[in-house]
C-alpha cells in the first residue's frame, strides 16, 4: 500500500457481532483519496438505493485521509458518511479533533458499520484489534458522561465518538460528538440518528502506530516553517476563534437575523462575539491534532442562571443561529445551549434554525401556548431557547416535531409555515446569507448534502481569499453574479480535495494553496499529483456524490433556495435590497460542470472522470442502475 494509508478498513456487522477487516484498492485510494471522497465511493458500492434511510442494512462510514496522523499541518480530521435520515440523500459531516488521528494510529484507515445490535453496544479499537462491548449501562447517558465512562473501561488516553440521548431516540437533527468535553461534532445531516438506529452508543479508539509516508525527508523539508507561518497569519482565529468574525459578518449583511427576515443586529453581534467571549467566559484553547492555531474555545460559566457550563465553547455557526437567527443576546445563555447540544448530541445549526422557526410560528399564531404547555416562544428569550433545546434533545413535547427538521415541521404546521422553513433539500441553512453573498446562492442550491457553506467556501473568496493556481486571481465581490457559477464549481472541487485529504479548510487563511496540497499529497503517498490532476480528483468526487443523489431522484428541480431568500429583501443593513439571481448563475454552473439542463452529469462527463460505470437515470425515478462494482462493492475486499 502507498504511504499515508494503513491499508485496512474495519468492517463491523452489529447484527452478528462480527468484526473483520477489508482492503481498499489502490485505484480507489488514488482516484478518491480518502475522507469523504473514499467514504462516498464506499457508500455507493455498498448502497441498495431502496428503503428507508435508517434501515439496519445501511452503512455508516468513518474515514480518515492520507494526511491524517502525519505532520501535515491542520490534518487532524476525519469524515462521517451515510444516507441522511434528515434529507434522505447523501449525507456527510467533517470533524476535527483527535479521533481520526487516533484511529489511524490504531491501525485502520476507516470503519464501516452495518447491521443493528439487539442490545446497545460500543466498539473498542486498539492497536490493530477491535471488539464489540455491551453498552446497556451507557444508554440514556449524555455524551460527556459516556466519554468518561468508556475511557474508564478502556484507556484513559482513548478518544471517543458518541451519541447522546438525541441519537438514541433517532432525532433527525442529532449529531455524533467526538473528543468528550472538547466536543468536535459531526453535526450536519442527522448522522447521530444513523448511529442510534444501530444501537451503537460509542466508538473508542487508541493506538501508537505512526503512519508511514513515502518521502519523509522531502515532506519534512516541504513543511519546514509552515506551521509557524500559518499560525502567524491566523492570530485572529487563535485569539478569538471562529466567533471573532461575527461583527464583521453582520456588517457585510451575511448574518441571519430574526429567522432570515431582518438585516441588522449590530449590538447583538457585539454582545456574543469571540472578542466578548475572550473577555468573559473563555478559559483556554483547544487544538485539533497537527494544528498550530488552536481556534477551539474552552469556556466556563460557574455562577448565575445559565451555569454550569464547562467544556467546548460556541463556534461562529452556533452564535449565528442561536444569536442572530433567534435574537438571543446573552453569551452565557448561548454557551449553555451549546453545551446542552453537545451533551444531548444535536446539531446546533439545525437546532437554531428550527427554534427560530418555532418563534416565528408562535408570533404568527401557528403555535400556541396549548402546544407548548404554557411556554411562550418569544424572540430573544434565552429561557425559551434553552427549554426548546432540552425538548429537542430528549424528544419530548413539541421537541419531538422540531427534531424532525424544518421541512417536516413546516409540513406539520401547514402551507402558511412553508416560507418559514429555511432549508435546501431538507438541510437547514448555516449562518451565512446568500443575499449577502451571491456565490452562496449557487453553492447552497447545488451542494450535495443540502445547504452548506463549506462545500464551496466561496463567501471567503468574495471578500478576501484568492487561489491563482486554480484560476482565481482576484477577490470576487459579494454581489457580482457573472462568473459565480464557474467559481463555485471550481471551489467545490477544491473543497472535495480538502475533505478527502482531511486538511482543515481554514488552512487557506494561513496561505495554503492547491499547489501545496498537490505537493504534500505526492510526498505522503508516493503518487505524482499536480494541481490539474488534483482538481480532477475533486471533480470526480463531486460528480460521484451528485450521481448518488440522482439515483435518489435529485435533479434541477431541487437545486433551488427558500422562497424567503430569493424574494424577500431585508430592508436594512449592507445587503438591504439585494436578492441573488440564482437562475443565470445556475445555468453557468451547469455549463461549466458539463451537466445537462436537468442538472444530471452527462455520460461523457462521467467517462472523462473515470466513473462511467455510473449510469444516469431520469430525474425523479428514485432508482439507478450500475454496470461497475456491485452493491456489495467488488473493490472493497474482505
Amino acid at each position: 500500500m502507498q504511504g499515508g494509508y494503513v491499508g485496512r478498513v474495519l468492517m463491523v456487522d452489529l447484527s452478528s457481532w462480527k468484526v473483520t477487516t477489508a482492503q481498499v484498492s489502490e485505484d480507489d485510494c488514488r482516484d478518491f483519496v480518502g475522507g469523504s471522497g473514499l467514504g462516498a465511493k464506499m457508500l455507493v458500492d455498498l448502497e441498495s438505493f431502496t428503503g428507508d434511510s435508517l434501515e439496519e442494512k445501511r452503512p455508516l462510514i468513518f474515514m480518515t485521509g492520507p494526511a491524517t496522523g502525519t505532520r501535515v499541518p491542520l490534518s487532524g480530521r476525519h469524515a462521517v458518511v451515510a444516507r441522511s435520515p434528515l434529507t434522505g440523500i447523501f449525507g456527510e459531516s467533517d470533524v476535527g479533533g483527535a479521533w481520526g488521528f487516533m484511529l489511524k494510529r490504531a491501525g485502520f484507515d476507516g470503519i464501516v458499520v452495518r447491521g443493528k445490535s439487539r442490545l446497545p453496544v460500543y466498539i473498542w479499537v486498539k492497536d490493530g484489534n477491535a471488539e464489540i462491548r455491551p453498552a446497556e449501562h451507557l444508554w440514556g447517558r449524555d455524551v460527556y458522561e459516556t466519554d468518561r465512562l468508556v475511557r474508564d473501561e478502556t484507556c484513559e488516553d482513548a478518544v471517543t465518538g458518541a451519541i447522546g440521548q438525541a441519537g438514541e431516540k433517532l432525532v433527525k437533527i442529532s449529531a455524533i460528538a467526538f473528543d468528550g468535553r472538547h466536543a468536535r461534532v459531526a453535526g450536519r445531516c442527522g448522522l447521530g440518528a444513523v448511529m442510534g438506529s444501530k444501537n451503537l452508543k460509542a466508538i473508542a479508539v487508541y493506538g501508537q502506530r505512526a503512519p508511514q509516508v513515502a518521502h519523509p525527508d522531502a515532506l519534512a523539508r516541504a513543511l519546514a516553517g509552515r506551521g509557524s507561518a500559518i499560525a502567524s497569519r491566523m492570530t485572529g482565529m487563535r485569539d478569538f476563534g471562529t466567533g471573532g468574525g461575527i461583527v464583521s459578518i453582520e456588517k457585510r449583511g451575511d448574518l441571519p437575523v430574526h429567522n432570515w427576515l431582518l438585516g441588522r443586529w449590530e449590538e447583538g453581534a457585539q454582545n456574543i462575539s469571540g472578542q466578548r467571549m475572550a473577555q468573559t467566559i473563555l478559559t483556554g484553547r483547544y487544538f485539533c491534532r497537527a494544528c498550530p492555531v488552536g481556534c477551539g474555545r474552552e469556556v466556563k460559566v460557574s455562577d448565575g442562571v445559565y451555569a454550569p457550563v464547562d467544556g467546548a465553547g460556541p463556534e461562529y455557526e452556533t452564535l449565528g443561529m442561536f444569536g442572530g437567527c433567534c435574537e438571543v443576546t446573552s453569551l452565557e445563555a448561548i454557551a449553555r445551549a451549546n453545551e446542552l447540544c453537545n451533551r444531548y448530541g444535536i446539531d446546533t445549526i439545525s437546532t437554531g434554525a428550527v427554534i427560530a422557526m418555532a418563534m416565528e410560528a408562535y408570533e404568527k399564531g401557528l403555535i400556541t401556548r396549548a402546544d407548548t404547555g404554557g411556554m411562550e416562544l418569544l424572540w430573544g428569550d434565552a429561557g425559551a431557547l434553552l427549554w426548546l433545546v432540552e425538548r429537542i434533545g430528549t424528544r419530548t413535547g413539541i421537541g419531538e416535531l422540531l427534531g424532525e427538521g424544518a421541512r417536516a415541521f413546516a409540513r406539520e404546521l401547514g402551507p402558511e409555515a412553508d416560507e418559514m422553513a429555511i432549508h435546501v433539500k431538507g438541510l437547514e441553512l448555516p449562518a451565512h446569507d446568500p443575499r449577502g453573498h451571491y456565490s452562496l446562492a449557487v453553492g447552497y442550491a447545488t451542494s450535495n448534502r443540502g445547504a452548506c457553506h463549506l462545500q464551496a467556501f466561496s463567501h471567503n473568496f468574495d471578500v478576501s481569499l484568492t487561489m491563482p493556481d486554480i484560476g482565481i486571481t482576484e477577490v470576487q465581490g459579494q454581489f457580482r453574479a457573472e462568473g459565480k457559477g464557474e467559481l463555485v464549481a471550481k471551489l467545490q472541487n477544491l473543497m472535495c480535495v480538502f475533505d478527502s485529504l482531511k486538511i482543515c479548510k481554514f488552512a487557506m487563511f494561513g496561505g495554503v494553496t492547491a499547489s501545496d496540497l498537490a505537493l504534500w499529497l505526492s510526498l505522503v503517498t508516493g503518487w505524482d499529483y499536480d494541481v490539474t490532476s488534483l482538481m480532477e480528483v475533486g471533480d470526480r468526487i463531486f460528480n460521484l456524490k451528485r450521481m448518488y443523489n440522482v439515483r435518489l431522484g435529485i435533479s434541477r428541480k431541487d437545486d433551488t433556495l427558500p422562497r424567503r431568500i430569493l424574494s424577500h429583501p431585508r430592508g436594512e443593513g449592507f445587503a438591504a435590497s439585494t436578492l441573488p439571481p440564482l437562475e443565470p448563475m445556475l445555468e453557468e454552473y451547469y455549463r461549466f460542470r458539463k451537466w445537462d439542463a436537468n442538472g444530471i452529469p452527462k455520460p461523457e462527463t462521467l467517462e472523462r472522470l473515470g466513473i462511467g460505470w455510473l449510469v444516469p437515470t431520469e430525474p425523479g425515478d428514485g432508482a439507478g442502475k450500475q454496470s461497475g462494482p456491485g452493491p456489495e462493492g467488488e473493490r472493497l475486499r474482505n
